[in-house]
């Protein structure tokens, strides 16, 4: 039986046009990707969405439109499931009040999971800034969208 693993991110763009980014630490691995996470039993998309903002970046969001969703096949780094990804713009309604960094990876405390957060201007964005390819491509949308 094959697994589906429905992801969902929200592009956060600030008024100095720069957007928000996830840097983490799991499994052994570092990877740069937008916020958000897995989907869960019972939940739809856009709750599910709001929930990791609160969770990863203590910050309710509102969403403000769909911006893409998986339409080519990629395999999980991390199992043998099947990824798909929906990525929605979004803005913030609450201040941020986590630590952003300006270091990829610079992690507070230890641990098996870590994460923090930068802003990568949007003029200087590149695909090659996201680990995922379905990350990547959603980047590349972006960069055509501006």
């Amino acid at each position: 039986m094959y697994q589906f693993n429905v992801r969902v991110y929200g592009l956060l763009i600030n008024e100095r046009m720069e957007i928000l980014v996830s840097d983490e630490q799991e499994q052994g691995m570092h990877f740069t990707k937008f916020p958000g996470g897995g989907l869960e039993y019972g939940e739809g998309l856009t709750d599910g969405l709001k929930r990791e903002f609160i969770e990863e970046c203590d910050v309710e969001i509102e969403i403000l439109g769909h911006f893409y969703t998986t339409d080519f096949f990629v395999k999980s780094a991390f199992n043998d499931s099947q990824i798909v990804s929906i990525y929605y713009l979004v803005k913030n309604v609450s201040p941020l009040n986590m630590a952003i960094k300006t270091v990829p990876f610079d992690f507070e405390g230890e641990g098996e999971v870590l994460q923090a957060f930068r802003w990568l201007k949007l003029s200087g964005l590149k695909e090659d800034d996201f680990t995922f390819p379905i990350d990547q491509y959603a980047a590349k949308l972006l960069i055509g969208s501006l």
